[in-house]
């Protein structure tokens, strides 16, 4: 594993009102949902940069508010389309 350093201002601590470590955890998080959002991830690439298993990475989804499903408006009538 690669150990990345970033300086943040001590405000930033507050700011979420957690420690250090936590915050660290909560932005790896964050970063891997919206990487997963905006399908720059997969779903289980997305959980080994979060640091989470899948399943808890899809309740971090949830908790993010965002989908499992990632299919755009295209990708989404194809996929219909092709049920019937």
């Amino acid at each position: 594993m690669r150990t990345v350093t970033i300086d943040l201002p001590e405000t930033a601590f507050a700011a979420l009102r957690k420690a250090p470590d936590e915050f660290v955890r909560e932005m790896r998080i964050a970063a891997a949902v919206k990487w997963y959002e905006v399908g720059e991830l997969s779903q289980g690439k997305a959980a080994e940069i979060a640091g989470l298993s899948r399943a808890e990475f899809i309740r971090a989804l949830s908790r993010f508010k965002v989908s499992v499903f990632q299919y755009d408006a295209e990708e989404l009538a194809e996929e219909l389309a092709g049920e019937n």
